[in-house]
């Protein structure tokens, strides 16, 4: 190899090398965030950064618009009276829902609120016993006896009916055999272990619309 060709190749390499330089820059500065804490966010230290925060949702404080989430945070070790505003745009996972921890990635605007990119939620699984549990069809035979009254119900989730709280009904039950179907109004988080076919047991009443007001969720042991 003559001299002149051993600076082209020199050259060539060094400008691959500055290319990969700059490429792995650019999509580690734009992959990366900083994990903060909530009273450091509200406190204005990270305006328009990259960071991740997590939190729990503040309950009731969601709403959705035009597939558009609005929701509040806050730190469930710190100060519970500091609130992070978060919006996010895309599809919200049937495990949302209040008091959920959320983890979110995004920048922080002007007006003080976390401009999600990035939204995951976690929520601890919770088991029950459902022997003492009613069948769906079991509590409909009881008819308006049972209105708004406490009552334990167990079934299986029907597929294709889980969504995000704020939805309307969060999902449907019914018994394995097919003999009922309940659809189910709750507000709270959700496991991810909650999924098409899972047996679930609700506590909560029966309302006159027919529809179960669960207070509580549980996968049935």
């Amino acid at each position: 190899m003559n001299a002149k060709t051993k600076r082209r190749l020199i050259v060539v390499t060094g400008i691959i090398v500055i290319v990969l330089v700059v490429v792995l820059a650019v999509v580690g500065g734009s992959s990366s965030a900083k994990s903060v804490k909530i009273a450091d966010v509200t406190g204005g230290q990270y305006a328009d950064q990259k960071i991740q925060v997590s939190g729990n949702v503040v309950e009731n404080s969601f709403t959705t618009d035009d597939n558009v989430l609005t929701f509040d945070i806050y730190d469930p070790d710190g100060d519970m009276t500091q609130q992070l505003r978060v919006v996010y745009e895309g599809g919200v996972a049937a495990t949302f829902g209040n008091d959920v921890t959320a983890i979110c990635t995004g920048r922080v605007g002007a007006d003080g609120v976390l401009h999600a990119t990035e939204l995951v939620t976690k929520c601890p699984s919770k088991y029950e016993n459902s022997t003492d549990a009613l069948g769906v069809a079991q509590l409909a035979g009881y008819g308006d006896s049972v209105l708004d009254k406490p009552v334990k119900v167990t079934g299986v989730v029907k597929d294709g009916t889980l969504t995000a709280a704020g939805q309307g009904d969060r999902f449907v039950i019914a018994d394995a055999d097919g003999a009922g179907e309940l659809p189910v109004l709750f507000e709270d988080a959700l496991s991810d272990e909650v999924k098409d076919g899972s047996v679930l047991v609700l506590t909560g009443s029966l309302n006159e619309d027919g529809k179960f007001h669960s207070t509580d969720v549980a996968i049935a042991q």
